[in-house]
């Protein structure tokens, strides 16, 4: 069985399906929030496959992880994933379906790493900086990280723009060993 293949045709029904009922963004947050839940819970995955935990219970599992009150499309969906045995797919359908989603509404992730945490104004500028180079809308993470000692770390896309003291410093490093 080819698990991505599988939870690419479960998101792309789902997708599709949730865009036409126009739910497409509150099913994108309770695939986020599942998504997430995967990760936060790393039992989870183990106890949703185990095949002795009956089916309601599972569907349980998945309601809580998704945060409790999905809307009645994704009710739906999960309840169609257990009765075709593909539970033990969910947390890819879930990936899947935000990938999906991001794609179909140019969504790009961004991430900026600091040695100090920088105002909201600087956050809300390069977030603009990011999506006037992108033409799409930005998911921005901003971290702090005060091993990169000064300036900063941009990544979007498949871009990355190290302007970090850390980076320089190990420029200088390398050419003086040469």
């Amino acid at each position: 069985m080819d698990i991505g293949v599988i939870s690419v045709r479960y998101a792309r029904a789902l997708l599709k399906a949730a865009t036409d009922a126009k739910l497409e963004d509150t099913v994108y947050q309770e695939m986020s929030v599942l998504a997430q839940s995967y990760i936060d819970v790393p039992r989870l995955r183990f106890t949703i496959d185990n095949p002795m935990l009956p089916k309601d219970k599972k569907r349980s599992l998945m309601v809580t992880a998704m945060g409790g009150k999905p809307s009645e499309l994704t009710s739906k969906f999960v309840d169609i994933v257990l009765r075709e045995d593909r539970e033990s797919v969910m947390q890819f359908m879930a990936n899947s379906y935000i990938t999906l989603y991001r794609k179909q509404k140019n969504i790009i992730r961004g991430k900026l790493t600091t040695a100090v945490a920088v105002s909201e104004a600087t956050e809300l500028k390069m977030r603009k900086m990011v999506e006037s180079k992108t033409k799409g809308t930005v998911e921005f993470e901003t971290e702090v990280n005060p091993d990169i000692i000064g300036g900063f770390v941009l990544e979007y896309d498949t871009y990355r723009l190290d302007a970090s003291v850390q980076n320089q410093l190990r420029q200088v490093l390398t050419q003086l060993k040469k």
